[in-house]
């Protein structure tokens, strides 16, 4: 597989400090650590006097009052939400009341997959925000936000889910990926909402940007994007020639496909990682490379080659 250049781990974290970041970006990080949200959720703060907040993160007491702390002082513009899961928005909500500034976002969730919600494991990690509305609805390449010395835009990259927007901040030339692109591990592209196909479009999207810095939700900062995102793609590619090459060999069922494609990974990432390969199936099926068997492509589809 390629060999994705994964930054250095963020292993001094303060919960709830405010970290002055970039000359424009501080970042508090909330306490929320796990197996799929790393060291926890960063959100972002963006300008001086007038900001933007990015991603308020999960409802949880102790982030809010810290978000509370680093807002002080300060008017909040815009409330600005990458996907709505449930360690990036549900914040949202009272940032907005206590602020009266508007939240801004792609679109609600889309569908929601009730197959996944019998998993427990990946429960955990795809966990939506279904209350989430966006007051305002943005475009691809739109300004979202403004004040004095930054400019920030929205940039549709669904995949990870169909609602998903990173956010350029032109006077910094850097783009808060969310979970479209994480500098400590790959992210999970979850049917029917997570698109592979879209997923690496929206890759190359991003790649032909040119961005001098990616912040993501989780990890620290990606500072040579380049190299970084070709093998990030890369990585995708293969992985996809990877389950092709199981199904053409008679491996036709994802629970046995991730045996052998994720020996080396903990088995407690196994039910995700099923997730992904199900959504490089849905794209095979689609190309007409794989067949499926019992109706559409599912967790508990058999695959046999077209």
């Amino acid at each position: 597989m390629a060999d994705i250049p994964f930054v250095t781990p963020l292993d001094d974290v303060r919960y709830g400090a405010v970290q002055q970041v970039s000359p424009l970006v501080r970042r508090v990080i909330a306490n929320n650590p796990s197996k799929y949200s790393y060291r926890g959720t960063g959100t972002y703060i963006v300008g001086h006097g007038d900001v933007a907040v990015i991603d308020p993160g999960p409802a949880l007491d102790e982030h809010r009052d810290a978000l509370k702390a680093a807002l002080e002082g300060e008017r909040v513009r815009a409330i600005l939400i990458t996907h709505c899961h449930s360690d990036h928005s549900p914040l949202a909500s009272w940032l907005r009341e206590y602020t009266g500034a508007p939240t801004i976002a792609y679109a609600e969730h889309g569908e929601v997959d009730t197959e996944a919600d019998e998993e427990s494991d990946v429960k955990i990690e795809e966990s939506i925000d279904v209350a989430f509305m966006p007051d305002v609805r943005a475009t691809d390449a739109s300004i979202v936000a403004r004040a004095d010395g930054w400019t920030l835009r929205a940039a549709h990259t669904p995949g990870h889910t169909s609602n998903h927007l990173c956010f350029a901040l032109d006077e910094e030339q850097a783009l808060f990926t969310g979970d479209h692109v994480m500098g400590w591990s790959t992210t999970v592209v979850s049917p029917p909402d997570g698109d592979m196909r879209a997923y690496m479009d929206s890759l190359r999207k991003v790649i032909a940007r040119g961005d001098r810095t990616l912040w993501p939700t989780h990890g620290n900062p990606v500072t040579d994007p380049a190299p970084f995102l070709e093998a990030y793609l890369a990585h995708r590619v293969e992985r996809e020639e990877q389950v092709l090459a199981q199904v053409r060999a008679g491996v036709g069922t994802i629970e046995a496909i991730v045996k052998v494609l994720y020996a080396s990974v903990r088995e407690e990432l196994h039910k995700p990682a099923g997730r992904s390969v199900l959504s490089h199936l849905v794209k095979l099926v689609d190309d007409e490379l794989v067949v499926v068997d019992d109706g559409g492509p599912s967790l508990k589809a058999s695959f046999r080659p077209a």
